[in-house]
C-alpha cells in the first residue's frame, strides 16, 4: 500500500510548480484528478520541441504522471457545478489561477471550506495575493526580480538564469511540504486549512547563505561564476583536457589536494593555510592549482581525489549525468505504463521518465500511469458523477 493511497487531490494548476507538487503526491499514492481547459489543456502540452513519437510535448510529461485528466469549462454552469462537487469530495485542492479568479467562480477557499471543512486548499501565486497579484508569475521574471540572476553567471558577464525553471520546482516542493503538514495537522483537528506559496517567496527562502549574508551582514552578493563566496578552492578548474570541479570544504581536504597535486608547500603557505585565507587570496590560489592540474586529464584527477576523500568531479552533460547515475546504482529513470490509445493508435507501451528521488522503505513511490493525453470530451454533471471520476480508469475518465 502506498503512503498516500487514500488521498484525493483535485488539481486546477498548470505549467510547472503546481503540477510538480501534484505529481509528487501522485507518486506517493494519491489519486490526482487534473482539470484542464477544453480543447487547450495545460499550456505545456504545446511547449516544444522536443516532442515524443506521438507529438506530445516532453515538457508536459515531465510533471504529469500518475494523474487522470478531465476537461472542464469553468464558465459553463454544468461544468462549474461538477468542479464544485469534486472539490467537496477532495482532500486537497491545488490551484495557480490569478488571485480572485476562483473566488468569482465560487471555487475560492472560503466557499470550498464551507462545503468541505477538511479540505487542504493550496494556492500558488507569482508574487502573493496582495499588491503583487497583478504581476505575471513566470519563472524567468522571478529569477530576475528575486536576485537569482544577479548572482548567476561570470563576474564580468551578463546576469544569467539557471538552466531549468528552478523557482517553479522549489515552489512545488514548498507547496508539497505545506500540503503534507496541513494534512498531518488535519489528522489531529479534523480541519483543513489554506496553504499559500508564492514563487517570489520560494526563491527568497532558497537563497540560504546568500540571503543571510544580506539580512545579517548587509552584504549584497554579486556574480562569481563558479566560485563560492565563502569557500575556496570551490569551483571550476582547468585540467589537461577540460574542466575539473573541486569542492574543498575544509583544511584537511585542502592538504590532501595539495599532496595529490605534488604541491605540499601550498598547504603550509601563509596565504592558503585556512579556508578564510584561501577565500581572501583566491586570485593567487587558482593559478597555482591550475598549473599543477595541467599535468593530467580531469577524469584522472577526479578519480585520484575522490579515492582520498576530496570532493571532485568532471562536468557531465545531461546524458552523462544519467549515465553516471546508472553506473553507481541510482536507477535514475523509470518506465511508466501508458494506455495504448494515442492519436495515432501506436503509442508506446511505456514512457521513460525521471524517477522520483524520494526513497521510502515500506511505501515507495509508485508509477501507475504515464502523463495523460489531452482529454477528448468535457465532463458535465449530467454525464459523470464525482465519485465515478475519482475511481475511473488509469488515465482519462
Amino acid at each position: 500500500m502506498s503512503a498516500l493511497h487514500d488521498l484525493r487531490v483535485l488539481d486546477f494548476s498548470r505549467v510547472l510548480a503546481g503540477p510538480f507538487a501534484t505529481m509528487m503526491l501522485g507518486d506517493l499514492g494519491a489519486t490526482v484528478l487534473k482539470v484542464e481547459r477544453p480543447g487547450v489543456g495545460d499550456e505545456t502540452r504545446a511547449w516544444g520541441p522536443p516532442f515524443d513519437a506521438d507529438g506530445a510535448a516532453t515538457y508536459f510529461q515531465a510533471v504529469n504522471r500518475n494523474k487522470r485528466s478531465l476537461a472542464l469549462d469553468l464558465q459553463s454552469d454544468a461544468d462549474r457545478e461538477l468542479a464544485v462537487r469534486l472539490a467537496t469530495e477532495a482532500d486537497v485542492l491545488i490551484e495557480n489561477f490569478r488571485p480572485g479568479v476562483l473566488e468569482r467562480l465560487g471555487l475560492g477557499y472560503p466557499a470550498c471550506r464551507e462545503r468541505n471543512p477538511g479540505l487542504v486548499y493550496c494556492s500558488i501565486t507569482g508574487f502573493g495575493a496582495d499588491a503583487g497579484a497583478r504581476l505575471p508569475g513566470y519563472d524567468l521574471l522571478i529569477q530576475a526580480m528575486g536576485g537569482l540572476m544577479s548572482i548567476t553567471g561570470a563576474a564580468d558577464g551578463d546576469p544569467q538564469k539557471v538552466g531549468v525553471a528552478l523557482v517553479d520546482v522549489l515552489a512545488g516542493l514548498f507547496a508539497t511540504t505545506g500540503i503534507l503538514a496541513a494534512l498531518h495537522e488535519r489528522a489531529r483537528s479534523g480541519e483543513g486549512q489554506r496553504v499559500e506559496v508564492s514563487l517570489f517567496s520560494a526563491l527568497l527562502g532558497s537563497l540560504v547563505n546568500q540571503g543571510s549574508g544580506f539580512t545579517i551582514a548587509g552584504v549584497v552578493p554579486g556574480r562569481m561564476g563558479n566560485d563560492h563566496p565563502s569557500i575556496a578552492p570551490y569551483g571550476l578548474f582547468r585540467a589537461a583536457d577540460g574542466e575539473l570541479v573541486l569542492a574543498v570544504g575544509n583544511d584537511r581536504q585542502f592538504e590532501t589536494l595539495c599532496n595529490v597535486l605534488g604541491a605540499a608547500e601550498l598547504a603550509v603557505d601563509h596565504r592558503f593555510v585556512t579556508n578564510a585565507d584561501r577565500v581572501v587570496n583566491r586570485a593567487e590560489l587558482v593559478p597555482e592549482l591550475e598549473a599543477r592540474l595541467a599535468a593530467s586529464p580531469a577524469a584522472v584527477w577526479a578519480s585520484a581525489l575522490i579515492e582520498l576523500g576530496v570532493p571532485a568531479g568532471v562536468v557531465n552533460d545531461v546524458a552523462g549525468a544519467f549515465a553516471f547515475a546508472e553506473s553507481i546504482g541510482l536507477e535514475p529513470t523509470v518506465d511508466v505504463p501508458r494506455v495504448p490509445d494515442g492519436p495515432t493508435g501506436a503509442a508506446p507501451d511505456a514512457v521513460r521518465l525521471t524517477r522520483n528521488p524520494i526513497e521510502l522503505s515500506r511505501t515507495p513511490a509508485q508509477y501507475r500511469s504515464a502523463p495523460p493525453r489531452m482529454p477528448n470530451g468535457r465532463g458535465t454533471g449530467e454525464t459523470a458523477g464525482p465519485t465515478d471520476l475519482w475511481t475511473a480508469g488509469p488515465e482519462n475518465p
